[in-house]
């Protein structure tokens, strides 16, 4: 079971993630989840210039954040997670966000009910 949330850095573990992970899409957010190769469970958040301004980009960014932080102590294994961020992700709260991580998450096995 996951604690803190670890971040993606570098770009070749986002490309790992792109192109070897599975990919669960939602009109608000898409999620690419990979088996880890670092043998922790990190996190990755993107959001495009598609999405708006900065100010938009960062509250997408910490609505994703704070939505995969109530769902954390859920995971188990580890993974590798990118969230892309679409443009409904910015009118969004975090509380709705959650339920979309929590069902992508659970397609992807990465958690168990």
């Amino acid at each position: 079971m996951a604690s803190t949330i670890t971040s993606l850095n570098r770009n070749t573990d986002f490309r790992r993630t792109y192109g070897r992970g599975k990919v669960y899409t939602s009109p608000a957010l898409v999620t690419y989840v990979a088996k880890s190769s670092a043998g922790i469970c990190r996190v990755g958040i993107t959001t495009s210039k598609k999405i708006g301004n900065a100010v938009e980009r960062n509250r997408s960014r910490r609505v994703i954040r704070a939505a995969f932080r109530a769902v954390l102590p859920q995971v188990e294994g580890k993974w590798d997670i990118v969230f892309v961020a679409r443009n409904k992700t910015k009118y969004l709260k975090s509380t709705q966000l959650e339920t979309i991580i929590f069902n992508h998450l659970k397609q992807a096995g990465v958690i168990h009910q």
